[in-house]
């Protein structure tokens, strides 16, 4: 697929300050996952380093990542595909 055809993603980092119960929470607060999907992400989180929490138009992603980081979590934006 070419670069300007693949999807953007948010993608959420693994961090020591915040409890995994509240990230779960942030996931179904923002996003409007269900419990079990949020906790599926955040434990991708917490045992991976980060999870994949969207995916879309570049300009959503970026406003989920300032949503993100209003709630105190480490988010980055990145095109999927990208290493």
């Amino acid at each position: 697929m070419p670069e300007d055809e693949r999807p953007w993603q948010t993608v959420v980092w693994d961090d020591p300050v915040n409890l995994m119960s509240y990230v779960s929470y942030v996931f179904q607060v923002h996003f409007g996952y269900d419990r079990a999907h949020a906790q599926r992400l955040m434990l991708r989180v917490h045992h991976e380093g980060s999870a994949v929490v969207a995916e879309g138009e570049r300009e959503a992603m970026e406003l989920h990542v300032e949503a993100m980081h209003g709630y105190g979590l480490w988010a980055t934006v990145r095109q999927a595909g990208a290493a």
